[in-house]
């Protein structure tokens, strides 16, 4: 059985002419056990639409998503059980330090005191977070509230990971500190599903690729599949030859990781589109 299953997904939005938005538009794939799984495509294409549509925080206009075997829009309490959800912008208590945010966190998943204090000292252990688990969550830096924000993720040891941006805006340590505990999931076992700009990560980290353009999954695959079907060796021209198909400029997206990528990830992760 599939961890993951996207079934002919729709999200339709108004729009103030009148015209309806398709932010996504019949969107099909699933996901293994193990596997890490990338979402990719420019601003806009849909992705954190997407991935809110399969985690259960948005209803799908039409279509079906299923975790775990269990509809996303029907058994919410048992996709929320199943999946640890990360997005870019993850709110944290400003007032809490790290350790205590988890603990607070493990206990609202059920864990008693002690347990709750365990499972928080492994997650600080496991992202080596000591240098700031005491610090107030309002002084931490980008990098060190992305590391809190997926230690809380990972409270209730959930099967599947699902995670918008995962690496947005880290220096180059903490980005490593991040791929590394992605691909250590992935040994263990855990399901995972991403979103991200970085194409040079995606090359390197996911297991297969799904390229998506206005809201449609246009190409999916492994890496070597999707060069055999293009011929480029990078995902970027893998992406540019694909997009252009569908009526993309030559401009959809641009290739590699420029300064500038950053700021365009950072639109995407506050739109619902």
């Amino acid at each position: 059985m599939s961890m993951v299953v996207a079934e002919n997904l729709r999200k339709t939005f108004p729009t103030p002419d009148g015209q309806p938005k398709h932010a996504v538009d019949g969107l099909s794939f699933s996901v293994e056990r193990g596997e890490i799984y990338g979402l990719l495509g420019p601003n806009g294409a849909g992705k954190t639409t997407s991935l809110r549509l399969l985690s259960g925080l948005m209803s799908p206009s039409s279509g079906r998503a299923v975790i775990n075997g269990h509809d996303a829009a029907i058994d919410r309490a048992a996709v929320k059980r199943d999946i640890g959800f990360l997005t870019a912008n993850t709110g944290l208590y400003q007032r809490l330090s790290p350790r205590e945010l988890l603990v607070y966190f493990a206990e609202l998943h059920g864990m008693e005191r002690v347990q709750a204090r365990q499972r928080a000292a492994a997650l600080v252990d496991w992202l080596d977070m000591h240098e700031f688990a005491e610090l107030r969550c309002g002084a931490l830096s980008t990098g060190q509230r992305q590391r809190t924000s997926i230690a809380r993720a990972l409270v209730a040891d959930p099967v599947i990971l699902i995670m918008d941006e995962p690496t947005l805006g880290l220096d180059v340590l903490s980005n490593r500190i991040i791929l590394d505990f992605i691909r250590r999931e992935r040994e263990h076992g855990k399901t995972i599903l991403l979103s991200t700009h970085y194409l040079d990560e995606a090359e390197s980290l996911c297991d297969r690729i799904g390229l998506l353009y206005q809201g449609k999954l246009i190409a999916e695959g492994t890496l070597a599949e999707l060069q055999a079907q293009t011929g480029e060796k990078r995902l970027s021209s893998i992406f540019l030859a694909l997009a252009q198909g569908w009526g993309a400029p030559v401009t959809a997206l641009p290739p590699g990781r420029p300064a500038e990528l950053g700021e365009a990830a950072a639109n995407d992760a506050g739109e619902t589109t």
